[in-house]
């Protein structure tokens, strides 16, 4: 699949915890303020949303009514994330991409380039275990009674969640997570790590919550914008 000119990116936006800058990007997309043919939400664009669950989506009904509208007339990747998964059933017409089925590696021009939430590689056997139990239908029902009680619990904490802080290893992170990508690869595109950095083949998106910036294909580069 071809990414193309003019694409936007955005990562770990946390919504609705962490500022209004993903609500007021969506405004300007579709008011046509901001245009683009083509979004990628990176992951962790909600601070907790997951399907087969009615409530969860009261709290932030009016960025997923958004999507839900600009995902029937603009074509919009969502690589699900560690904080929003299980999500075919809130947005059915976007291309929606598990933590299984990432990365998924496209085309900017010539260059092809993977793209990922970020938290697949070089992140430990035990939460690989973690993430396969709870991002399952059956896991979700099985909570179903207590669904209210954990969700209030958890989007009460959420809030004062310390998510924005730079990385000292984070070259030698980067060199980890590029070792299980294939050498061919002229790009590579993650957000999770809240890093806003460049590091050879490897670029790690600014997260939205804490840079308060998104990224753009110009000329077959990606570039940071500030909101």
């Amino acid at each position: 699949m071809e990414i193309q000119e003019g694409a936007i990116f955005i990562a770990d936006a946390h919504y609705p915890h962490h500022g209004d800058e993903f609500l007021e990007l969506l405004k300007d997309i579709k008011s046509g303020n901001i245009k683009t043919s083509q979004l990628f939400l990176m992951g962790d664009i909600f601070d907790l949303l997951f399907g087969y669950n009615d409530y969860i989506v009261t709290f932030t009904h009016e960025a997923i009514s958004l999507l839900q509208e600009l995902s029937k007339t603009m074509q919009i990747h969502y690589f699900e994330g560690n904080h929003d998964f299980c999500l075919k059933d809130v947005f059915p017409d976007m291309h929606l991409y598990s933590r299984d089925e990432q990365p998924i590696t496209m085309k900017i021009g010539e260059k092809k380039v993977s793209l990922s939430h970020g938290d697949r590689y070089d992140a430990g056997f035990g939460y690989g275990v973690y993430c396969k139990l709870l991002r399952n239908k059956i896991t979700l029902n099985i909570l179903k009674p207590f669904e209210k009680k954990i969700i209030n619990h958890q989007m009460s904490r959420l809030p004062t969640k310390i998510i924005c802080r730079k990385m000292s290893n984070f070259e030698q992170k980067a060199e980890a997570i590029m070792s299980h990508y294939l050498e061919y690869l002229d790009m590579v595109i993650e957000g999770h790590f809240h890093q806003a950095v460049k590091i050879g083949k490897y670029i790690s998106l600014p997260s939205l919550a804490c840079q308060k910036m998104y990224a753009v294909v110009k000329n077959g580069e990606i570039i940071f914008k500030s909101i």
